[in-house]
């Protein structure tokens, strides 16, 4: 007896605790409400649909009313001419993604850390950063529009050198490098920002005493700023390899022609073609789930992974 009235005193004091921390920070709560309210509106509640791959689901009837199909959609994927193609396709532009556009923001936040002129400093900033805020739609038509071998501004430069430019965008070999460079090229700078937040953060004490004991630019970046950034760069890195198979939907869509769909066609672009254009609803939620649940093996492994190796991790 003496012991469970113990036990029900610790529960009541943990709840009193509870309480007492909630009433001290009511209004950061109340800052915070509406966000978890839109969160919970557009993310948990819109979930339910998941039940879609499952049935054989028809508007008409609706998702209540649909028959169960079992993992029927899920076997069609997976037995359809289209299953290797889409998964091949979204890892290699992945991959090929994070493999150029992860390190380059990392380099150019120690290369900014470098300059000393403030001017050109706040200048080159901007300038890499201004390619960030291009829509997708406007993009997709500079690509298109400088990439064409009749009008295009490339195609015209090299005329007058005697070269021929080539319908790149008409080469399916050439579509995952085309990708991977525009989108290095608009978004690096706009990423480099959280490391150049991360290398302002650093101790100026640390580099004092490195250049006391005769360390030179190269030294200190190699010794203080790059280990500085390396907690950081392993939570981008987990972050990104939580979403190698979802690659940008619209810029592919919009680049995607009949010429380069061999390497172009890849999962999030097959879904809208089955959801919205072939009215396949339920094999594209089987594929958008599949796709999803794989995502989440990836970041559950590179976290742990990284927190046995760095001790660094999401939780």
């Amino acid at each position: 007896m003496k012991g469970k009235q113990k036990a029900l005193q610790v529960k009541k004091r943990g709840a009193r605790g509870i309480v007492e921390r909630l009433n001290k920070s009511k209004s950061l709560y109340l800052l915070m409400l509406p966000s978890i309210v839109i969160f919970v509106l557009f993310t948990y509640i819109p979930m339910y649909g998941i039940v879609i791959a499952f049935k054989t689901y028809k508007p008409a009837l609706g998702i209540a009313g649909s028959k169960w199909a079992g993992l029927t959609y899920f076997k069609q994927y997976f037995n359809s001419y289209q299953f290797w193609p889409t998964i091949k396709n979204t890892i290699v532009i992945s991959l090929y993604s994070i493999a150029v556009t992860f390190p380059l923001p990392i380099a150019l936040a120690l290369m900014c850390n470098q300059m000393t002129a403030k001017r050109f400093k706040k200048f080159f900033q901007v300038s890499t950063y201004l390619p960030h805020f291009i829509s997708t739609v406007v993009m997709c038509g500079m690509i298109i529009l400088f990439t064409s071998p009749r009008n295009g501004i490339i195609a015209h430069l090299l005329k007058y050198v005697g070269i021929e430019f080539p319908n790149v965008m008409g080469q399916a070999s050439a579509f995952p490098t085309i990708y991977v460079l525009t989108e290095a090229w608009q978004h690096v700078g706009w990423d480099s920002i959280l490391y150049i937040a991360a290398l302002s953060a650093i101790d100026p004490t640390l580099y004092e005493a490195a250049t006391m004991d005769g360390a030179s630019k190269f030294k200190r970046m190699l010794h203080i700023d790059i280990p500085m950034l390396l907690p950081t760069a392993s939570i981008m890195f987990i972050l990104r390899m939580g979403s190698v198979m979802s690659v940008g939907f619209e810029k592919v869509y919009l680049l995607q022609n009949n010429l380069n769909q061999k390497t172009s066609e890849i999962i999030s672009t097959y879904v809208y073609k089955m959801g919205l254009i072939s009215n396949q609803y339920s094999l594209s939620a089987a594929i958008g789930l599949f796709n999803n649940i794989v995502n989440l093996v990836l970041l559950l492994t590179v976290n742990l992974i990284s927190a046995k190796l760095q001790d660094t991790s999401l939780i």
